[in-house]
């Protein structure tokens, strides 16, 4: 069955019809999205580390990450993808074995240094996702390419890291903070692979990302953070003495 799911996530990538991911943090946004129609469900490691009570950047302890990515995919009959993002300083084989045990048929990787905001050596980087390749080989990787965030925001770069992970076994490549039309297009051209785009406001729509190629679309915290801005407002009512129905 998980050999299945990872093979129907697999076939989710494609480019110019694109997987849309509203990422979840616990088992009961992802029922919900589950419930909308999605065809797969995948966490978010900011949202979920802020409904455990911790920041983002590898700041929750590694088992209850983990602990949170089982409980969502026990709760749900589609494909799940983790978010975990470097890796929690696991050895890579560690990584997927503990992967294995949530549910989870694929992840996210990225290639920036938890807490620090530096890009991680590409060679070394690629050693982890091939090491992770090597040791599940059914797991979808999405290899996130932090140059837009932290580099020099230079496609140029951005296409040599994606490559690099790409060749050593990534499924689909993550430019975070490209939103540019013109750029998500040459970099789609470019690397002639899946090519996924965190959706958030400035970006083209869905639409438009579908017809420049994209193959998977994320919303990273933010439906997390619209939910959350909302629950504030209910109770803003609350302590005013008013309903908030």
């Amino acid at each position: 069955m998980t050999i299945d799911k990872a093979a129907a996530l697999r076939a989710l990538h494609i480019p110019g019809k694109p997987l849309v991911l509203p990422n979840v943090w616990d088992a009961a946004s992802a029922r919900a999205v589950r419930d909308a129609g999605f065809p797969a469900v995948a966490t978010g490691s900011a949202a979920v580390a802020r409904a455990l009570g911790h920041d983002d950047g590898e700041r929750a302890p590694v088992d209850e990450m983990l602990a949170a990515v089982a409980r969502v995919a026990r709760a749900v009959d589609v494909p799940v993808t983790a978010d975990v993002e470097r890796g929690y300083g696991l050895a890579p084989a560690e990584l997927a074995e503990r992967l294995a045990e949530t549910g989870a048929v694929g992840c996210n990787l990225e290639d920036s240094l938890p807490g620090s905001g530096e890009l991680a050596d590409p060679g070394e980087q690629a050693e982890l996702l091939a090491g992770v390749r090597a040791a599940r080989p059914e797991l979808v990787i999405n290899a996130r390419v932090d140059v837009y965030l932290h580099g020099d925001g230079t496609r140029a770069e951005a296409v040599r890291r994606a490559r690099r992970y790409l060749e050593a076994g990534a499924d689909c490549v993550y430019p975070i903070g490209l939103g540019d039309e013109d750029e998500i297009r040459a970099l789609v051209d470019e690397l002639g692979a899946p090519v996924n785009v965190l959706f958030r406001p400035g970006v083209p729509d869905l639409a438009r990302l579908a017809e420049l190629g994209v193959a998977r679309i994320s919303f990273g915290g933010g439906i997390h953070r619209l939910a959350h801005a909302y629950t504030e407002k209910l109770l803003a009512e609350v302590h005013a003495g008013r309903s908030p129905f």
